[in-house]
């Protein structure tokens, strides 16, 4: 399988406040596991620059007005807004979110002209806590929103699959795709835990929403019969044209910031398990987001395996 990856030095530099779990040093883990030499065949490239009006997309302009005035204006390198809770803004943000947004469409652009059979993009901030109008979650703009989006507008997909593996629910995905009958929207994910949302009855307007909970403390056996139970039969129902990844690994076991047990051998399995569906019925199109991943080790581990897994195929 031909693989690329995106990539940018701009996503170091969206500053958190010291202790924040949202820090640079996440990429700086991957990028020390990508040296190995296993990753040498991997195309990796700089992820291009969106414009503003991508977000529009899945966003409505109030919300990307929102961001574009909680941007500090860069006086000061260190300065950092708080926009939420728990989500912050530094000077060189919004170019590190633009770089996200820009990696996300490239990547389905290249898996439909056949420039690569499968895409990861290493961005941060991720996105898919962001619903249609709140920034939340250490999100801003919904990633994987706008590059279902930007696959149907651009490409013509008629059916657009997203699998969401973060421990945390992706809300935010589910809030903008509640009514559209085109995009199914699979989730595994801790239940209770932030942000709430997630349950079994949660279906959608038209059927196309799949939550797995998965109880605090279990592992990869109650995440791989989820996804043998919920998650594969529903991408094989739907019959997508293009599966879209997104990738938390705070689901890994040392993770500090949820309670499943998860190892980098699951989510090397659950990669698999996807590549299989695409080829199905999606002509191996799969494009994967980075989301969540807390512990450095664990992310590493995990991210660096599930690659390898897109790699082989």
């Amino acid at each position: 399988m031909s693989t690329r990856l995106y990539e940018h030095p701009i996503f170091l530099e969206h500053l958190t406040p010291p202790g924040h779990p949202e820090r640079p040093d996440r990429l700086r883990s991957l990028n020390i596991a990508l040296e190995h030499p296993n990753f040498e065949r991997l195309d990796r490239r700089k992820a291009p620059l969106a414009s503003e009006d991508a977000v529009l997309l899945a966003h409505p302009e109030e919300h990307l007005t929102f961001v574009l005035r909680s941007i500090p204006d860069g006086g000061d390198d260190d300065e950092i807004n708080q926009l939420e809770a728990d989500t912050y803004a530094s000077p060189k943000t919004l170019q590190a979110i633009m770089h996200g947004v820009g990696g996300a469409m490239a990547a389905v652009d290249d898996v439909f002209s056949g420039a690569a059979d499968n895409v990861f993009v290493a961005a941060r901030p991720p996105g898919h806590h962001a619903e249609k109008n709140k920034a939340m979650g250490f999100c801003f703009f919904n990633n994987v929103a706008i590059a279902a989006r930007h696959a149907q507008k651009a490409h013509g997909a008629e059916r657009i699959a997203i699998v969401d593996w973060d421990v945390h629910h992706g809300n935010g995905t589910q809030d903008i795709f509640w009514d559209d009958p085109s995009v199914l929207f699979c989730s595994t994910h801790q239940m209770p835990l932030y942000p709430g949302t997630g349950k079994k009855d949660e279906r959608g307007a038209h059927n196309t929403i799949v939550n797995a909970p998965l109880s605090p403390n279990t592992g990869g056996d109650h995440f791989r019969e989820a996804f043998k139970s919920r998650v594969l039969p529903a991408l094989d129902d739907f019959r997508p044209d293009l599966i879209l990844i997104s990738a938390g690994f705070d689901a890994h076991h040392r993770d500090p910031l949820a309670q499943l047990n998860l190892t980098g051998e699951d989510f090397d399995w659950a990669t698999g398990r996807i590549l299989e569906a695409a080829d199905r019925s999606a002509k191996n199109r799969v494009v994967s987001l980075l989301e969540g991943g807390y512990d450095l080790e664990g992310l590493a581990e995990s991210a660096g395996l599930h690659i390898l897994r897109m790699m082989k195929g």
